[in-house]
C-alpha cells in the first residue's frame, strides 16, 4: 500500500470550511470559535458589541492562522440577521457550519414584573434570531449538498428554574426548532442541539455562589463546566466525525438536567 493510503483521515478536520458563530467573541462562543479554528476552519464571529468581536478576532487569528472575521449583528433584529446571512456569503461564497449561541436571560423580581418589552427580547434573541438564521443559511446549504447547523440550548429548557422561565420557554422552542429543521433539510444538512448546563464564563460572575455550590453537590460531576468542556461536542456536530447524527440533543450539563431543575 502507498504511503497516501496509509494515511487516516481526521474526521474532526474542518479544513476549508466556512463557520459561522453568533456570539463568538466571549464565552462558549469564543471557546468554539477557538476550536473550529485551531481545526482548520476560516470563523465569522458576529454580535451586538464590535469591540469585543474584534478583540477576539485579532487573538484567535493570531493563535491558530485562520481567517476570524467580526460582523456587528444584533441577532434579535429580523433585518439584520438577513444583512449577516447576505454579507458573509458574499465575502466566503458559503456557510458550512452555522452555531446559533447568542442567546440572553435577563432578572428579574418576580414573574408579574417581566414586561412586554422583556419577553418580547428574550424571545427575538434566543429563538427568533436562531429561527432566521438557520432558515436562512440551510436553504442555501441543501443547495451546495452539505451543511452543519448547531443550535445551543439549556437545561432550563427541560428543567427551568424560577429565574429563568422565559429563557427556558424559548430554549424549548430551541429543541423543537432543531428537531423540525432536520427533517426539513435532510439529508444535505445536519441540524443538532447543544444543552449546556451550568459553565463558568463571564455570565457566570452574576449567580449567587453560595446556591450554585449547594446544587452542584447533587451533580455527577460535583463541579460547573468550563467553557473549553463544551468543545468536545461542538467539534463532533460540526465536522465528518458527526456525520450520522441529526435531530439530535447533546446535554453537555455534568448530569444537571437528570438530577435538579435550572440551566
Amino acid at each position: 500500500m502507498t504511503d497516501e493510503a496509509n494515511q487516516v483521515t481526521d474526521p474532526f478536520d474542518l479544513t476549508g470550511r466556512i463557520a459561522l458563530i453568533t456570539g463568538g467573541g466571549r464565552g462558549l462562543g469564543r471557546q468554539m470559535t477557538e476550536a473550529f479554528a485551531s481545526h482548520g476552519a476560516d470563523v465569522v464571529i458576529a454580535s451586538r458589541k464590535l469591540d469585543v468581536l474584534e478583540t477576539a478576532a485579532a487573538e484567535i487569528g493570531d493563535a491558530t492562522g485562520r481567517q476570524v472575521t467580526p460582523i456587528q449583528c444584533h441577532v434579535g433584529h429580523w433585518e439584520q440577521t438577513t444583512a449577516l446571512v447576505d454579507e458573509v456569503y458574499e465575502r466566503f461564497g458559503r456557510i458550512d457550519i452555522l452555531v446559533n449561541n447568542a442567546g440572553m436571560s435577563p432578572v428579574y423580581e418576580r414573574l408579574s414584573e417581566v414586561s412586554e418589552a422583556l419577553w418580547d427580547k428574550v424571545f427575538d434573541v434566543n429563538l427568533k434570531g436562531p429561527f432566521r438564521l438557520a432558515t436562512l443559511v440551510a436553504e442555501r446549504m441543501k443547495s451546495a449538498g452539505r451543511g452543519s447547523i448547531i443550535n445551543l440550548s439549556s437545561t432550563a429548557s427541560v428543567k427551568p428554574g424560577a429565574a429563568e422561565i422565559p429563557y427556558g420557554a424559548a430554549k424549548a422552542g430551541i429543541n423543537n426548532l432543531s428537531v423540525g429543521l432536520a427533517k426539513t433539510f435532510g439529508p444535505e444538512v445536519r441540524v443538532n442541539t447543544l444543552m449546556p448546563g451550568p459553565f463558568r464564563t463571564d455570565i457566570s460572575d452574576a449567580w449567587d455562589w453560595e446556591m450554585i455550590e449547594r446544587e452542584m453537590k447533587r451533580l455527577p460531576m460535583r463541579r460547573v463546566g468550563e467553557p473549553n468542556e463544551i468543545v468536545g461536542a461542538a467539534l463532533l456536530l460540526a465536522s465528518d466525525a458527526g456525520s450520522y447524527i441529526t435531530g439530535s440533543t447533546i446535554k453537555v450539563d455534568g448530569g444537571m438536567s437528570e438530577v435538579v431543575g435550572g440551566g
